[in-house]
């Protein structure tokens, strides 16, 4: 299982790998062509440039038909030529406003100066000034929207490969629960019989109450699973009893070296809950926090509320959990044990979450110290 988890997750990175990889070539392709457009821009207004200045000294050697087509070619790069005698400025491929041309006029200037340096006119005092154009402006534009798309993509890949897997596990959840269910009815059926068979033989009642309590402990087990799957039924108890019943059958069966101690408030904590699934909850935490502190410790079960909710937080004095896996111990499969399914957690996450609309995470935990898992469940 653990290998199964490990797998799923070099798929999950190595298609964030290929997607950023995708990104990163797109980028660096687009900025190149930005450049070279750029470039090619430059060259433009530099001509333009160069026949504004032919068209005002009147060089009798330049062919004026020339020097006009270059300047009317320019229908794209917004330019103004700025005359520093006089202090006037000329746009072209600039929507100009009604009022206050002139200060407009400036204010490009400083805007178009920051973007690129002004070509000179020697001859004239004069400078032009320009902008990319609107196709360039596109261009720089298109990698940041390609890298936002990209992330579109991955994020509903993501999503719809987490739903499916969801789904999926639902499946497996339910149909591994109520077979589970189906296959203990028989035998729990025939030890019950055996177990009223044996009432007549006159056999020792105190073997025979302890037998009576591992078959009732069987029902119950097959209950939790038929209800695996089904709606929840679920009425308004005591928070406190229900744990310390829920606890009291583990606490015969675990070590004498566990300590456990209940910090509850005098006044109830009355909260909705199907008392079967969520005693499966309890004794899930409860059998990981005996694992985690090899059989010796201290389990403290403290209870308060917060807002609309009541909580529950176990805490015990075991080996503790590295941060960096707080999310996946509770995913399914997920264990430290060498043996083990590491299904414990995840059943215990969705019993609290789907079936009573609560919360269950890990409050804190330091390596060597202890861990602390945190239960919320609205007030009823």
């Amino acid at each position: 299982m653990k290998l199964f988890l490990d797998s799923r997750q070099l798929v999950k990175y190595a298609f964030v790998v290929i997607a950023i990889a995708i990104a990163v070539v797109s980028l660096v392709f687009s900025n190149r062509l930005v450049k070279e457009l750029a470039k090619e821009e430059r060259n433009k207004v530099e001509i333009w440039a160069a026949a504004t200045e032919l068209l005002a000294t009147g060089d009798e050697n330049a062919d004026m038909n020339l020097v006009l087509q270059i300047l009317q070619s320019n229908k794209t790069i917004p330019v103004i030529l700025y005359d520093k005698t006089s202090e006037t400025a000329t746009a072209n491929n600039i929507k100009l406003p009604e009022k206050n041309t002139h200060e407009f006029l400036i204010k490009k200037i400083d805007e178009f100066s920051e973007k690129h340096d002004p070509i000179p006119l020697d001859e004239l005092d004069q400078y032009v000034y320009y902008d990319d154009s609107y196709i360039l402006k596109r261009l720089q534009a298109y990698p940041y929207v390609q890298l936002l798309v990209i992330s579109i993509f991955i994020a509903l890949a993501f999503f719809a490969l987490r739903s499916s897997q969801k789904a999926q596990q639902n499946k497996v959840w339910v149909g591994l629960s109520k077979e589970t269910a189906h296959q203990l009815g028989t035998p729990i059926s025939s030890l019950i019989a055996w177990k009223e068979y044996l009432k007549l033989k006159d056999i020792d009642s105190a073997l025979m109450d302890e037998m009576g309590k591992d078959v009732h402990r069987l029902e119950v087990i097959a209950d939790r699973f038929s209800k695996i799957g089904s709606a929840s039924d679920r009425k308004p108890v005591e928070w406190q009893a229900e744990v310390k019943k829920s606890v009291a059958y583990l606490e015969k069966r675990i070590s004498d070296k566990v300590q456990l101690i209940f910090d509850f408030p005098e006044s109830p904590a009355i909260v909705r809950l199907n008392e079967s699934l969520f005693s499966w909850v309890i004794e899930n935490l409860t059998k990981n926090a005996v694992d985690a502190m090899s059989g010796q410790g201290t389990i403290t079960y403290s209870m308060g509320e917060k807002g609309k909710y009541y909580y529950l937080d176990i805490t015990d004095t075991g080996k503790g959990i590295p941060k960096s896996k707080f999310n996946n111990i509770f995913s399914p499969g997920f264990t430290t044990k060498e043996r083990g399914w590491g299904l414990g957690l995840s059943l215990a996450k969705r019993i609290v979450e789907n079936y009573h609309d609560g919360k269950i995470f890990v409050k804190q935990s330091e390596l060597g110290k202890g861990s602390t898992f945190r239960i919320l469940l609205r007030k009823s």
